[in-house]
Order: structure tokens, then C-alpha cells, then sequence
């Protein structure tokens, strides 16, 4: 089974102890987003897990305990740095200081198990084609040497982040080109191989390669490990990843990016996060009455 621990919140900035907690003793219990009453129990050790996956904005609060994790565990991690600031990022630290936490990262874990995710891309007056070009190659020179890859997505335009977001200009087939190009122009200086992320859009012409960032294939160069070859059925619409299990929960992120997926408001995030507690084997909450707890199947993909 593959782990993710991060599609959902940002565990490794908001919940660490919480996450190390919950390895440390070896298992998880995951609330079923559409049917609440229902909780799936996962054994947290490492003939149960083929690879922990991480994904966050933030990895400097837990970074003194990783190990506790990459000791006993194969992992990978996707790291989310953006040209955007706290108006649309209100909780995740600064450029220059998410670019030393990744490279301090890359020397713990090393760089095949990094992949830098630049994404989503949105536009608005301040946020123009020409504003990611200039900010991305920036950013490409100084990551280049502690990342695996990069991978990018353009802005998914649900109605939440559209009500959250009405200056977001609509991206063009134009803009899309622009942006792909130019990406692809500056990947090839860095020697950064970059793909999307969710589009089934063709932009091979440009050096970008397609979607699929969770593949067994990158797990298992990025570990040393031989994966069954198995089809990659997605876990959305566009999206070519091999199938894993989140941990996670939904309205539970701090971070307040105004263009969130996972939250629906930004008051019942932060009023969850408040009632955390680091002890339960849920992210939020307990265990109540009429709950009904099932094994997860854990099926390993080696």
C-alpha cells in the first residue's frame, strides 16, 4: 500500500506530533469523508507500507524528527513552492525561507526523493505569465541541484476557488502555451525534468513530460525498490497516479492558500485545527458511537 499523508492537510507543518505519534504506535484510523460514520484502520509499519508519501508547504517543524520516519520507511516527498505571497498564501513561509527548509530536506533525505511542485498556476493582474517565468527561473537555479524533478498543474477552476478568488483571470490555450514553454525553456537550462500534474493537455513539444507524479516506477527508483507492474488508474479526473491511501482530513489546513481544494472554509479549518488532539488516532476527533471501524485492505504493490 502506498501512504499519503498530506493530500488532504498539511500534516508535516500543523499536525507533526500528531503524524509521529501515530507511527510510533503503529497504526491510524481515516474518517470516510463521504460516508462520516464509516473509519478505515491502517497498520503504520513497514511490511504493511510500500512507501510513505508526503506533501506539504512547510517541512520545518518536522524535520528534527524525521528520521523517526525515513529510519524504518521508504518515502518520497512533494514539495509546494509557488511565486505567490501572503495574499493569496496567508500561512506558508516566504520563498527564500521554503527554499533553505527543501535543501536541508534534500540533504536528509537526498534529492531522488524530492519532487518540487509548482503548482497550481493561477493568474491575476499581479500574478501574469511574465510574473511565474521570471519567478520560476529564479527559483529553477537554486533548487536544481536538491530535487528530483518538478512537476506543475494549472488551476483547477471549482466554484469554491472561484468564490475565493474572483480576481483570478482565466487561462488561455495562449497563456497555457506561454507558461509551458517557457517552463520547459527553463528546465532544460537547469537540467530540471519537468511534468504535469492532473492534464491530460499534450505539451511534449515544450520538454514537458506527462502527468503521473505518484508512479510506481519514480517510488521505486527514488527508494532502490522493485514495484510490480501494475496499471495506474488516477485517484481524479486527468490524473495518472498509481492508487493511495490518505490519512488525512478535510477543513483542517491553517495554511489559508485562497485557492484551496481541500477546504471549504477557512473559519471551520481554523476552528478544527483548535480542537486537534495530537493523541487521537484521528487527525480530528475520536472515535464516536455508531462508528463503525474496518481493516483497510493493504495490498503491497512489490
Amino acid at each position: 500500500m502506498i501512504l499519503n499523508t498530506g493530500a488532504r492537510t498539511d500534516t508535516d507543518q500543523y499536525y507533526t506530533e500528531w503524524l509521529l505519534r501515530r507511527f510510533a504506535e503503529g497504526y491510524v484510523l481515516s474518517r470516510n469523508p463521504l460516508f462520516p460514520n464509516k473509519i478505515t484502520r491502517y497498520e503504520l509499519t513497514p511490511d504493511k507500507v510500500d512507501c510513505v508519501i508526503f506533501c506539504s508547504k512547510n517541512y520545518a517543524p518536522i524535520l528534527p524528527r524525521l528520521h523517526e520516519i525515513t529510519d524504518r520507511f521508504h518515502t518520497y516527498f512533494y514539495y509546494t513552492i509557488t511565486a505567490y505571497g501572503r495574499d493569496v498564501e496567508p500561512g506558508v513561509p516566504s520563498i527564500e525561507d521554503n527554499i533553505q527548509t527543501l535543501r536541508k530536506l534534500s540533504e536528509i533525505v537526498g534529492r531522488q526523493r524530492i519532487a518540487w511542485r509548482y503548482d497550481p498556476i493561477l493568474l491575476t493582474e499581479k500574478y501574469t505569465v511574465s510574473y511565474h517565468l521570471e519567478t520560476f527561473a529564479r527559483m529553477a537555479k537554486a533548487l536544481a541541484p536538491y530535487i528530483d524533478r518538478c512537476i506543475f498543474s494549472f488551476v483547477e477552476m471549482y466554484k469554491k476557488v472561484e468564490v475565493n478568488m474572483p480576481e483570478i483571470i482565466l487561462l488561455s490555450k495562449t497563456d497555457k502555451k506561454a507558461l509551458a514553454q517557457g517552463l520547459g525553456l527553463i528546465g532544460d537550462k537547469y537540467g530540471i525534468y519537468i511534468q504535469t500534474c492532473g492534464t491530460n493537455g499534450d505539451y511534449t513539444r515544450y520538454g514537458i513530460h506527462p502527468s503521473g507524479c505518484t508512479m510506481l516506477d519514480i517510488l521505486g527508483r527514488a527508494n532502490d525498490i522493485v514495484f510490480k507492474t501494475r496499471k495506474h488508474k488516477g485517484m481524479r479526473q486527468g490524473c495518472h497516479c498509481i492508487e493511495n491511501r490518505d490519512i488525512g482530513a478535510y477543513d483542517t489546513c491553517p495554511n489559508g492558500c485562497k485557492y484551496c481544494y481541500a477546504n471549504k472554509n477557512l473559519c471551520k479549518a481554523m476552528e478544527n485545527f483548535r480542537n486537534h488532539d495530537p493523541a487521537s488516532p484521528l487527525l480530528l476527533g475520536y472515535v464516536r458511537p455508531g462508528d463503525t471501524i474496518i481493516q483497510g485492505v493493504q495490498k503491497s504493490f512489490r
